[in-house]
């Protein structure tokens, strides 16, 4: 496999990044992904929770392979039409206030319109607020402030918003010269970009696995219970392809796959974790085994709605998560890389 199927992938990734998708207001997103693969030659559909699931081909269906991902994404909720005409919101997942303030967004209303704002610090004028700087910053202490002329609720409700309705917050993707792809919501999209990659390789060599393998591309990660259901038949094992984190006390760099080893969900399958090694060895794919002590995956929702599957959660390197994240075109290789040979093709 060459580096050009990495370069596939984060273009991928980049137009799926472009797509407004917090948990809950995924369907666009799903529908993207639904055509991405089918244009590829492979049979997909939608499930009923509103994720993707795919046919990648392989013989041995009872011995079947399930891999995981995500394009749902951290975002907001409008929680109240302020008196003031700024809305009060909620986050949607793990969103926080600190990483989104200053930060363009976008709110969808029910009746079809999007309108701009920005999230602030109530009060946000320096020259002004004497509290700027101790002012603890949460969803309490901010606010979407509408780049519209409202000056009351009545005003802003006119816009058609209401308690409801679902704020986006500016990705800002960009993919340098150096080969950084930063990004609000690599996680996980950059991954979902991935098995577009290794799908995408799968039809141009003509290679087949010995297994048959299933991509579940999943719409409510973030919230705890994407992958808790839509698993095939024969399935035995699943791999969470999702992040791989970048922080002191790990090894894993945006260069790097990372193989998680143990979670706060608990310990990873010894003998996945130890096949994945093997083929990250034997692929040359540069790799860290690591342990996250703050992380949730797909595949731990698998196994809390009671599938019996052995389990795994691989991932390119991404520093600063769940804020404005960074990742590298060699970490998308090398989970690639791995994951061909973990397929065994």
């Amino acid at each position: 496999m060459d580096r050009s199927y990495a370069e596939y992938a984060v273009e991928q990734a980049q137009a799926l990044l472009a797509i407004d998708s917090p948990t809950g207001f995924t369907a666009r997103a799903a529908q993207w992904v639904l055509d991405a693969f089918r244009a590829l030659g492979f049979a997909a559909h939608l499930t009923e929770k509103g994720g993707v699931l795919v046919d990648l081909g392989g013989a041995d269906t009872q011995d079947a392979l399930l891999l995981q991902a995500h394009t749902d994404t951290l975002g907001a909720m409008v929680a109240e039409v302020k008196d003031n005409g700024r809305l009060r919101v909620t986050n949607l997942g793990g969103m926080r206030a600190e990483n989104g303030e200053t930060e363009n967004v976008r709110v969808y209303t029910r009746s079809g319109r999007v309108i701009e704002g920005t999230l602030q610090l109530m009060n946000a004028s320096v020259h002004v607020n004497d509290d700027y700087t101790d002012t603890k910053r949460t969803f309490k202490t901010t606010e979407v402030v509408l780049d519209e002329d409202v000056a009351g609720a009545d005003d802003t409700r006119a816009l058609g918003i209401e308690v409801g309705d679902i704020v986006c917050f500016e990705p800002r993707t960009r993919v340098t010269a150096s080969g950084y792809i930063k990004s609000r919501f690599l996680d996980d999209k950059l991954s979902v970009g991935v098995l577009l990659g290794l799908a995408r390789w799968l039809h141009d060599s003509g290679a087949v696995p010995a297994r048959k393998v299933f991509a579940h591309v999943t719409v409510y990660e973030e919230v705890g219970h994407g992958g808790a259901a839509s698993v095939p038949q024969g399935v035995t094992e699943s791999i969470s392809v999702d992040m791989g984190c970048v922080g002191d006390g790990l090894r894993c760099t945006e260069r790097k796959v990372s193989i998680c080893a143990k979670d706060s969900g608990g310990p990873y399958s010894y003998d996945i974790v130890g096949k994945l090694i093997e083929s990250a060895k034997r692929e040359q794919a540069e790799y860290a085994v690591d342990v996250y002590p703050h992380y949730g995956s797909d595949v731990e929702s698998t196994l809390g709605a009671g599938s019996d599957i052995r389990h795994g959660l691989i991932g390119p390197g991404v520093y600063a998560s769940h804020g404005y994240e960074r990742s590298h075109l060699d970490g998308v290789w090398n989970t690639l890389k791995l994951l061909k040979g973990y397929l065994g093709v």
